[in-house]
């Protein structure tokens, strides 16, 4: 970021365009050894899968938070049917206090079961009755809902057959299985009556696309309900500006996490740029923190001082967005005003 900032006979997109170049390269996970990180405070900005996954994110790349980590996660997950899931965060709990407490004979055989129920040293057991409980009501619902299902289709209700795939997709979701949830979201495209039909099932498959992280059918998706003429009019004056913010603001987060993993970052800087605070509500995605850091951070290494003034700084919208993360607001103003040393700096504690 720095060399490239900081000459002016570099143009931003050609270092954009530079880093696109090397898609395909795969990066050794970065380790942080030591956090100020207050984990309940950040996973309570999430709900869903995007909560379990930033959960095991931290306790993949974060040793001083991995135990606590995988604890809420595994107290999270029971809220699912997700059991495969809920088994394999307990392995990953007994390696973890395998690896930090070695020759601690006391310590209870986590994954193993041999701890029935209960919690011992403040660390969950598995509960393998749980599990089995659990399996059981997800095979029975996922029964009652596919009879439902074909129920709807003997008598050809349009309504009632869209709702169903959605109630499964619903469901596939709950059970961690994103690959059939994404059939049937997909499936209900051919049910949908109603332009907020059309809206719902892309917002549906941009979702879990996400959480596959198959970013091109996240762009595609979005194109797509961008494009219904329910989305269209809404940017009207005469439309419902409060559902076309919703909308827009969440289907441009959704399309600048695509561009920010495929490292389009300077489209991606854009795309975040166009959110509304106000509109910013699906922790099950995305936090308010995670648009101000991702928009800020990405305009930075790739926006002139001409755009990073109009587009950032001078933004009556972005600047609330700012203002949840006043240290990114500061290092973008100590850049903007040529202030590179205290820029850096702050950069550097924020890593």
């Amino acid at each position: 970021m720095q060399g490239g900032l900081m000459q002016n006979n570099v143009e931003p997109m050609v270092i954009d365009m530079a880093v696109e170049e090397n898609d395909n390269t795969e990066e050794e996970p970065v380790i942080v050894e030591s956090t100020s990180l207050d984990l309940e405070t950040y996973a309570n900005s999430y709900t869903g899968l995007a909560k379990l996954q930033r959960l095991i994110f931290i306790a993949d790349r974060c040793p001083q938070l991995r135990v606590e980590a995988l604890r809420m996660a595994i107290l999270h997950v029971q809220s699912t049917y997700n059991v495969n899931v809920y088994t394999q965060l307990h392995r990953k709990m007994q390696e973890a206090v395998s690896g930090s407490n070695t020759g601690n004979a006391s310590l209870p055989d986590i994954a193993g079961g041999q701890i029935a129920s209960g919690v011992v040293a403040n660390l969950p057991a598995v509960d393998m009755q749980w599990v089995e409980s659990r399996a059981k009501k997800a095979a029975l619902k996922l029964e009652k809902l596919d009879t439902d299902l074909k129920n709807s289709k003997v008598n050809s209700i349009k309504e009632s057959i869209r709702r169903g795939h959605d109630d499964l997709g619903d469901h596939y979701l709950d059970c961690g299985d994103l690959t059939n949830a994404l059939k049937c979201y997909s499936r209900a495209r051919d049910y949908c009556t109603s332009f907020k039909h059309i809206i719902n099932m892309c917002l549906n498959v941009i979702k879990v696309s996400i959480y596959l992280n198959n970013w091109s059918h996240v762009l595609s998706y979005v194109s797509k309900a961008q494009a219904t003429p329910e989305v269209s009019e809404t940017r009207q004056p005469s439309g419902n500006k409060d559902q076309s913010a919703l909308i827009q603001t969440k289907l441009t987060c959704a399309a600048g996490l695509a561009q920010l993993a495929t490292r389009k970052y300077k489209a991606a800087a854009k795309s975040f740029l166009l959110a509304q605070l106000d509109a910013c509500d699906f922790p099950d995605l995305l936090s308010t923190s995670n648009v101000a850091m991702y928009g800020g951070l990405c305009a930075l290494a790739t926006f002139s001082r001409q755009e990073l003034q109009k587009l950032v700084i001078s933004s009556s919208s972005f600047k609330l967005f700012l203002e949840v993360e006043p240290q990114l607001r500061d290092i973008i103003f100590k850049f903007y005003e040529s202030k590179y040393a205290s820029c850096l700096k702050l950069l550097d504690e924020i890593k």
